[in-house]
């Protein structure tokens, strides 16, 4: 079996396959994993746009991270989830202190699972609104 075809099932597994990519990049940390969903914060430092707020893009890739981690938890060995939608809906910003993401599943199907992502500031505002939908492809 290839790399490719097994990916961590947990938190320590996915921190691992994390290093040197985007999600390190970014400071993400996994905090939860699961098909059900998945939990992670990230830092607004290093993270933002000129003017100084979190870059939406930043924010994006928060929000992608957790709900392909949980649909590749959902697809399971020998099978892989990639992103086919991602939308996304920035409402407020955030200078400082850390965002805190939370995908909740809305569809785990045989061959796509969909997530809301929730991103909040340290005082649990609500600073975007997200979803993704995965393509679960045999591996």
């Amino acid at each position: 079996m290839s790399d490719r075809d097994s990916f961590p099932q947990d938190v320590a597994g996915w921190r691992e396959a994390a290093r040197g990519t985007l999600i390190e990049r970014t400071g993400i940390e996994l905090l939860e994993v699961g098909a059900d969903g998945a939990r992670a914060s990230m830092p607004v430092a290093g993270n933002t746009q000129p003017a100084g707020l979190l870059h939406g893009g930043a924010t994006a890739a928060l929000a992608e991270t957790l709900g392909s981690v949980a649909a590749q938890i959902h697809a399971g060995t020998g099978r892989a989830a990639v992103g086919t939608e991602l939308n996304i809906t920035h409402h407020r910003g955030a200078r400082e202190g850390t965002v805190h993401g939370v995908a909740t599943a809305v569809h785990l199907g045989r061959s796509t699972a969909s997530y809301e992502i929730e991103i909040t500031d340290d005082a649990g505002r609500r600073i975007a609104s997200a979803r993704l939908t995965c393509l679960v492809l045999d591996a």
